[in-house]
């Protein structure tokens, strides 16, 4: 029997600008409003964040990533295989206390990533956000709930598999169609992962942590999703395609894609 478990928050408690010289620099009306960030750019810019997650921005350029994608203020979004809760956190900021956040975890990943966990969600730091426990092929979603949804560098682990840390192998169609249900009429599907060569079997999901791309688009297109936009922020044509994304040297500077799907309009 399938088994998700939904954690509140609180029971987390106990875990040189250049100048031109020839003339001078007109001054702005006094009444002129202050230029502005975008939420996006505000919410990489927010000192309440981790220490830890400001190293990870500039390969990550989550505010380029998160506006691509769409996701506004008042959103519902579920954050699939969220981990620590980089992403997690900067989504949480954009969709503000009119908008909420389901983070999304299993036993797995709760392993990976340690003590950050803990540190994200403790003392109620999120209060707009729940998190969802759920292992491989458990979870289940109340139908047409988010706005929007991530996958960020996890789409690939449907093809892995670790049944000694309790990674077992994943429905890939069951959960596509999960997600379909989850989803809104319109509704976006975020999906970011490293890129594996053309016409890579599915098993570099396991061997090199990597997919290719068109074999994610067809898949989510089979599942009834349909391709709305493709990004190249997080593109490297330095990266080959042939190391495991973890490798000393690539891991942090893949070569990954961004892709927006919706869920089409009833």
């Amino acid at each position: 029997m399938k088994n998700t478990v939904l954690v509140t928050i609180a029971s987390l408690f106990i875990l040189g600008c250049s100048s031109d010289t020839t003339e001078p620099a007109t001054a702005a009306p006094a009444d002129a409003p202050a230029p502005s960030a975008s939420i996006y750019d505000a919410a990489v810019a927010s000192s309440t964040r981790l220490e830890g997650d400001y190293a990870r921005d500039a390969g990550r350029k989550p505010a380029a990533v998160l506006e691509f994608i769409g996701v506004e203020a008042g959103d519902t979004v579920f954050d699939m295989f969220a981990g620590g809760g980089y992403y997690t956190e900067l989504v949480a900021d954009v969709v503000g206390p009119e908008g909420h956040v389901d983070s999304h975890s299993n036993k797995p990943y709760m392993n990976y990533v340690g003590e950050e966990f803990a540190q994200r969600h403790g003392n109620n730091r999120l209060p707009n956000v729940s998190v969802i426990m759920a292992e491989n092929n458990e979870l289940e979603l109340a139908a047409e709930q988010y706005d929007v949804m991530l996958v960020v560098l996890s789409y690939h682990d449907i093809y892995h598999v670790d049944e000694g840390n309790g990674w077992y192998q994943i429905d890939g169609d069951q959960l596509r169609a999960e997600w379909l249900k989850g989803l809104k009429p319109g509704g976006v599907i975020g999906i970011v992962d490293h890129v594996a060569a053309a016409g890579a079997p599915a098993e570099t999901g396991e061997t090199l942590h990597r997919i290719d791309p068109q074999r994610v688009v067809a898949e989510m297109t089979a599942a009834g999703f349909v391709l709305d936009g493709e990004s190249d922020v997080l593109r490297n044509a330095n990266d080959d395609h042939s190391l495991s994304a973890f490798a000393p040297g690539i891991r942090g500077n893949t070569d990954r894609f961004v892709m927006r799907f919706i869920k089409p309009a009833e």
